[in-house]
């Protein structure tokens, strides 16, 4: 085989940018240090040999000695510290490289450790390392490209099972929902008591050979009109909501608990499945909608240079390419106006403006799809982009990452196949509302 250094480029295919060249070299040499150390601890017998680990991969699954010789390379995994766990994860990596074509091997290997105790919440975990060292050993994609296949199969949406979690769950549970917990950090117990109380609902997926272990979770709040601001909604000293007068369900947290199952989406039959069950709950809810951050607003926009940013805020969109203004404000300065605003008095023109600087990047698209990760996960499902709420979350995390800016996701129920098909089309599903100010 060729040596992929020597290969030359695709035609037409751009020129590595010298950092980029830099990475790679850095990435090669850690990857050729690994293969080097792991052959020293071969030869001490530190680590499984490379024969026992090709046994791994060529036995029968019934082969009763290889399967415990998979028992003591799981266990030896679970117990060593990152560094021979990647050399670990090198040796797989080479051995299955020495084998032509898909010839199955891998697939056993992992079926392998499957069939083990424990072996599902095993392999989610090798997974998650793979996925974090992925750069950091030589091929490890391929393996990691078999293990995902595997684990969508395994983590059907038709296995799992939804379920509630209230106050009267198991500790261990919602200890386990502070920890996860990704969107509004979780401060004390009564704000968990809040988020769990009986005028709100939390569901979570769960597989059967997992039980106590939540793959991904949503928090219902409801309200009589379209949530517009988080801290209100958040609000451990309000009172209860009248759920008879409920009209509205909003979505303000959804959280994936496993990276082992990152590329792997449940997500969306997670809200489908809980709009079900809250309809049959409380039948007089009318709309559904989220009320969510917008992650990478604030990066986004410090990147942009003052031209850009007064293509998009002026009115006269057809002027704004033809004048040039002295001592216009590039992004960087856009980040920090608007989150020192969203902390007092705005005005109405720079509210004006972080409203259309937030709608451009809500439907900015890269290779077919959204930008942002949640508009990419909301707008996927055939949610439209439906409002953007000015201070909507002034927590130190909101003000960082999209000045405090939120946006409602609406779920109309009879337009989620045309919105999809619209998104399909480069053209992500607005409101007249959040339209009129793009």
């Amino acid at each position: 085989m060729s040596d992929p250094a020597n290969l030359a480029p695709a035609r037409g295919a751009r020129t590595p940018e010298p950092e980029a060249e830099l990475i790679d070299a850095a990435t090669a040499a850690e990857s050729a240090s690994l293969m080097t150390r792991l052959g020293r601890l071969w030869e001490r017998g530190r680590l499984p040999s490379e024969s026992e680990v090709r046994r791994l991969f060529e036995a029968r699954l019934t082969d009763v000695a290889a399967n415990k010789l998979a028992r003591r390379w799981c266990e030896q995994y679970s117990a060593a510290d990152g560094k021979d766990r990647r050399l670990m994860l090198a040796a797989l990596a080479q051995v299955r490289a020495t084998y032509a074509g898909d010839g199955g091997e891998g697939t056993r290997l992992f079926k392998r450790f499957n069939g083990l105790p424990q072996g599902l919440r095993f392999l989610v975990e090798l997974r998650a390392d793979m996925v974090r060292w992925r750069k950091q050993v030589s091929g490890i994609q391929g393996l990691d490209k078999e293990l995902e296949a595997l684990l969508s199969a395994w983590f059907d949406v038709g296995l799992l099972e939804l379920r509630p979690l209230t106050w009267d769950s198991p500790a261990s549970l919602l200890e386990k929902l502070i920890l996860y917990e990704a969107v509004h950090e979780i401060k004390s117990w009564d704000d968990l008591r809040r988020r769990v109380s009986p005028d709100r609902r939390c569901y979570a997926y769960f597989h059967p050979q997992m039980p106590g272990v939540p793959l991904i979770f949503v928090e219902v709040a409801f309200a009589s009109q379209m949530a517009d601001n988080v801290q209100v909604l958040l609000d451990s000293t309000l009172p209860p909501q009248d759920l008879d007068k409920a009209r509205w369900a909003i979505f303000y947290s959804i959280s994936n608990t496993q990276p082992g199952l990152k590329g792997i989406s449940f997500g969306n039959f997670l809200l489908k499945r809980v709009v079900e069950q809250l309809l049959e709950e409380l039948p007089k809810l009318k709309a559904f909608a989220t009320l969510s951050p917008i992650p990478g607003f604030s990066d986004w926009l410090s990147k942009l240079d003052a031209d850009a940013v007064e293509a998009i805020v002026r009115e006269d969109k057809s002027r704004a390419k033809d004048r040039k203004r002295e001592g216009v404000p590039d992004g960087q300065r856009w980040v920090a106006r608007l989150a020192t605003a969203a902390q007092g008095k705005a005005s109405d023109v720079v509210k004006r403006a972080g409203f259309k600087l937030a709608a451009a990047y809500l439907q900015s698209m890269k290779n077919g799809l959204p930008v942002d990760a949640v508009a990419r996960f909301h707008l996927g499902n055939g949610a439209r982009i439906e409002r953007l709420n000015w201070a909507a979350d002034t927590s130190p995390k909101g003000l960082k990452q999209s000045c405090a800016l939120m946006v409602n996701y609406l779920y109309d129920l009879d337009e989620l196949d045309t919105n999809l098909a619209r998104l399909g089309e480069g053209k992500p599903q607005v409101s007249r509302s959040v339209g009129r100010v793009a």
